[in-house]
């Protein structure tokens, strides 16, 4: 493979962020192409402060909340229809602390536990043609067109005495579509989602807690350079997820604002680190949060 085409795969750092934030990630290069058959291992740790960041309808005040999340993840790059797409498992470990209000009085948590998996399967439907290693070498975006389904399982650490948890005692679904456009070293992506939540029937001691689904909006604007390394500054909106705790609904839509940027530095062939962090820009329900994160990237197989 020609030093364009190493370099190419290089900028590949897939994105597998710590789900801290489950419905306000932001994911850069989500809708990207790669070689049929590579793998990636992907390691991390992340933080965040202020609000409740994997559940900002939970219905606390004032939060001050701190997290520490170690991550593993796991990708496959798959054939689909000619397409390439892309199988993801990632199973986060998460430190949780601080302390907020609730229903008046003052709430403080200390407790540390796994956090809900994640699943996901991305399929390019248009523009990322299934390609073996030596083929991806001539490889030039133009439109990408794909999309998604990433599940949370509620397999995280999860206490129904306690309004602050790990783990949301809940299944969540979110299908998104994506449009990723190349322009020279430029790559500007744009997608939509919404996430569907099953209900918690076990909260704060027996309550059935339902919420509505949110919907994502999400745009990155991606700079490439030929050594492989890129960066990205990403902007991302969400809305709804008005909750209901025993047929009371709260006062808790969300319509909130998100900023972000990532940085992908390739170290040689097989290893890569990224580093990326966001903050909030506006926040209708004032569970707001920063969150700073570093990943290591390993990938082998499909040639490489």
């Amino acid at each position: 493979m020609n030093r364009g085409g190493w370099a190419a795969l290089a900028a590949l750092l897939l994105i597998l962020q710590a789900p801290a934030s489950r419905a306000q990630d932001i994911e850069p290069r989500s809708y990207s192409n790669a070689p049929i058959g590579v793998n990636f291992l992907i390691a991390g740790v992340a933080g965040t402060r202020g609000g409740l960041s994997f559940d900002p309808a939970l219905p606390i005040e004032d939060p001050s909340l701190r997290t520490g999340n170690a991550v593993l993840g796991y990708a496959r790059v798959i054939e689909l229809g000619g397409q390439s797409g892309r199988v993801d498992v990632i199973l986060p470990y998460t430190w949780l602390s601080g302390d907020a209000v609730y229903a008046g009085a003052p709430v403080e948590r200390v407790v540390d536990g796994a956090n809900d998996a994640v699943f996901r399967l991305t399929a390019n439907l248009y523009g990322a043609p299934a390609m073996n290693f030596g083929e991806f070498a001539a490889y030039e975006q133009d439109i990408i067109v794909g999309a998604s389904l990433r599940v949370v399982a509620p397999t995280g650490q999860y206490d129904n005495t306690r309004i602050v948890n790990i783990g949301g005692n809940r299944w969540s679904f979110k299908p998104e579509i994506g449009v990723s456009k190349a322009a020279g070293p430029w790559t500007l992506e744009l997608a939509a989602a919404a996430t569907f939540y099953t209900d918690n029937d076990d909260f704060n001691n027996g309550k059935t807690r339902s919420q509505e689904n949110i919907y994502t909006l999400q745009a990155h604007l991606i700079r490439s350079f030929r050594s492989g390394i890129w960066a990205s500054i990403s902007a991302t909106y969400f809305t709804g997820g008005r909750t209901t705790i025993d047929g009371a609904r709260a006062n808790d839509l969300q319509q909130n604002w998100r900023l972000g940027g990532t940085l992908a530095l390739p170290v040689d062939r097989y290893h890569s680190v990224k580093l990326y962090a966001s903050t909030g820009v506006s926040d209708r329900t004032g569970n707001d949060f920063d969150g700073l994160g570093i990943a290591w990237q390993y990938r082998w197989g499909g040639g490489l």
